[in-house]
């Protein structure tokens, strides 16, 4: 599975077929040695393949000598990202990129690589890019010109793919498309019909090699290796930590990030271009009994076996089987139902989704994916600026939202609420109007107002000032001011800022305590007790 599989994604990837190969071989040997799975399968996979080709886009000519170091170079600086975050115990970064980004740039990018398979596919020779329109603008310009047995050829592969993953999915079905794709061409003598075939393949294992670094490439690889650390990591840990639901272990993220960096940066000195854990080897791996990183070990031995050995077999593989490889793997990244669901469900993810995507599609990788975390940022800050409020009723003895609750009562001198965040900076002055507000509408008749405050997990100094402005203008008009249920951390901020003594702020248990002791006679004052009887 691994063989074709590493061929068919350094294709994506846009470098020749043998780098695919040398990226399954060391990698894997030194994850094994440092890594905390022991079923993750690391090696080249479809996600990483899709961001090499996106961010070399423009830089060099796919599969010329230039794009090759670029892509060695991209593998080092990844994995000495990687590496540098394992040793900080930076593992949570990667929780910055939300399932909306990932989804959004993860479907542009497999659009774009499909796109840029296509010419393979059909036997043309339009360059390659990393944005849509050019892509697309190419293929019509030369559609003209499709090479028919080629096309023919690619089709028989997709229907043979799709055929043994329904009818037999437990064949490796590359393994067999691979091989029966080389004995035909063999046989028949494809490239003498014009089919494009992979050709000649260097014999023999890697070899060591320091990483060309030149600062202005460095430079210009920067945000594509950030976004493939924390992309690659992600994907990894993920995959991991499936696994290891089914096993009595536990992986470790900032292990894993240094194993993974170390992985990476010893495997670029052998030609190797970025590299993860890859979700269905590891599924494989798991289901044949794997159960020791040797597995990893063996696999890298019959790689290079087959580096040593058997690279002349290759010779006569057509480039539409890798196409058709390649378009089959990716189809499964393209996700069009969670768009459509997270739509149903919250309009403004949704939105961040088809704006990284947009972006990822039309510009590039780095913009798409760096847009879709400011957009998240911006949305998780907007929310923590203004959080739900609630007017709370009685429901049969249990608070509920009137909103929600048509049914739900509340006595005319009680307001009841419930503030759905911690109170910081951000969303103080919020809060103060939100309340003042909510009080002016409640009328004169109001004297208690109660905040169930088990929903408060924090009030920094700002928010205090401004509970203390709240208090005392409250105070003035005798209006009284409960916290229900507030937690020790809160009563504590609370206290230590002088809250507590300041006669307008009170606690109680529960906002059943709090309406109790409201309803005792003489609690009310008799200030309000007048502007009441007014007012009925």
């Amino acid at each position: 599975m691994l063989i074709p599989q590493s061929m068919a994604y350094a294709v994506i990837a846009g470098l020749p077929v043998i780098y695919g190969l040398y990226a399954a071989l060391v990698p894997q040997v030194i994850y094994g040695f440092l890594g905390t799975s022991r079923q993750l399968s690391v090696g080249p996979v479809a996600m990483d393949s899709l961001l090499v080709a996106a961010g070399l886009a423009g830089m060099a000519t796919i599969e010329s000598e230039q794009y090759i170091s670029l892509a060695i170079l991209l593998a080092f600086m990844m994995g000495a990202m990687q590496f540098i975050m394992g040793v900080l115990r930076l593992g949570f970064l990667a929780n910055f990129l939300s399932r909306p980004v990932i989804s959004g740039f993860t479907s542009a990018v497999a659009i774009l690589i499909a796109m840029n398979q296509v010419p393979n596919f059909l036997g043309l020779t339009s360059p390659r890019s990393n944005q849509f329109q050019i892509i697309l603008a190419n293929l019509m310009e030369q559609w003209s010109a499709t090479h028919v047995a080629t096309f023919a050829l690619g089709l028989v592969g997709v229907m043979v793919l799709v055929a043994l993953k329904n009818w037999a999915p437990k064949i490796p079905a590359s393994l067999v498309l691979v091989v029966t794709a080389i004995l035909a061409s063999w046989l028949w003598d494809f490239e003498s019909l014009g089919i494009a075939v992979v050709g000649t393949i260097p014999q023999g294992l890697p070899s060591f090699s320091i990483p060309s670094v030149r600062m202005e490439e460095a430079e210009a690889l920067l945000p594509i290796a950030l976004t493939l650390s924390l992309v690659a990591f992600l994907e990894a840990i993920s995959v991991a930590k499936s696994v290891e639901e089914r096993h009595a272990y536990r992986t470790n993220s900032n292990r894993e990030l240094r194993a993974l960096g170390l992985a990476n940066v010893v495997g670029s000195f052998f030609q190797s271009y970025p590299t993860t854990g890859g979700f269905s080897r590891t599924a494989v791996v798991d289901q044949s009994g794997g159960k020791t990183p040797a597995v990893g070990w063996i696999s890298a031995s019959i790689v290079g076996l087959t580096l040593l050995v058997l690279t002349p077999l290759f010779y006569h593989l057509p480039i539409a089987i890798l196409a058709a490889i390649v378009m089959m793997a990716i189809t499964k990244l393209v996700d069009v139902r969670y768009p459509f669901e997270l739509w149903k469900q919250d309009r403004n993810e949704a939105i961040i989704l088809m704006l990284t995507m947009s972006v990822t599609l039309l510009v590039n990788v780095p913009l798409g994916i760096g847009l879709g975390i400011l957009s998240s940022l911006a949305l998780t800050v907007q929310k923590m600026m203004m959080p739900h409020v609630a007017v709370l009723g009685d429901v049969n003895g249990v608070f509920r939202n009137v909103n929600r609750f048509p049914e739900a009562r509340m006595d005319e001198s009680v307001l009841v609420l419930r503030y759905d965040g911690a109170l910081n900076f951000a969303n103080h002055e919020h809060f103060h109007s939100t309340l003042t507000r909510l009080a002016r509408e409640s009328g004169d008749a109001l004297c208690l107002v109660v905040l169930q405050a088990d929903t408060l997990s924090y009030v920094d100094a700002t928010a205090r000032a401004t509970l203390r402005r709240l208090v005392e203008k409250w105070k003035k008009h005798g209006i009284k001011f409960c916290l229900a249920g507030a937690i020790g951390p809160v009563r504590d901020a609370l206290a230590g800022d002088g809250l507590l003594n300041c006669g307008g702020l009170y606690f109680q248990m529960s906002v059943i305590d709090a309406i109790n002791e409201h309803q005792r006679p003489g609690s009310v004052p008799k200030s309000r007790q007048k502007m009441a009887q007014q007012h009925n």
